[in-house]
């Protein structure tokens, strides 16, 4: 646990966080224009995250109200060239009325305190190629643009289909 300036708190995630982290996502979906693409529930995250064999983690910035103000929601990755673990960082959100305060540097301070502690290797996420704001942060934190890979997905009818073929 690290008490910021501001007397916020940044700490992992535990069970009753729930509620405030799904309204990050929420409010992450909607900056991201994709206001309808949450499916997710308190009830699923409190699985994800706290169930008996949590394959997801997060970080959270709690205010000294008590109220969620900024997450990092990540996972383990694999890299068989390195041999080693890294971390993917699924989403990192600040509530607008937080922002500038130093909350993102800070989670992904602690999630490279994270990679370095358990001798992982990567710290690795994606950024929307139309969001300057977030790329200019990141950038400015020496993140690396990866410019020669490109991210592929099949999710749907695609993803049936092809497991069809197993």
């Amino acid at each position: 646990m690290t008490t910021l300036t501001d007397g916020a708190v940044l700490r992992p995630a535990r069970a009753g966080d729930e509620t405030g982290i799904l309204a990050c996502i929420q409010a992450l979906a909607e900056y991201e224009r994709e206001p309808d693409a949450v499916d997710n529930t308190a009830e699923m995250i409190v699985e994800t995250l706290f169930g008996a064999d949590p394959r997801a983690f997060a970080f959270v910035v709690e205010g000294p109200e008590g109220g969620i103000r900024a997450i990092a929601v990540w996972f383990l990755t694999y890299s068989t060239w390195t041999g080693r673990h890294g971390i993917w960082l699924e989403d990192l959100y600040v509530h607008e009325q937080y922002r500038a305060k130093g909350y993102g540097a800070a989670l992904l301070a602690a999630l490279a305190a994270e990679c370095v502690e358990k001798g992982y290797t990567r710290l690795e996420w994606t950024v929307l190629d139309w969001n300057e704001p977030a790329i200019g942060f990141y950038r400015a934190l020496g993140a690396e643009a990866m410019e020669e890979w490109t991210t592929r997905r099949v999710t749907g009818e695609v993803l049936a289909a092809l497991a069809a073929r197993a």
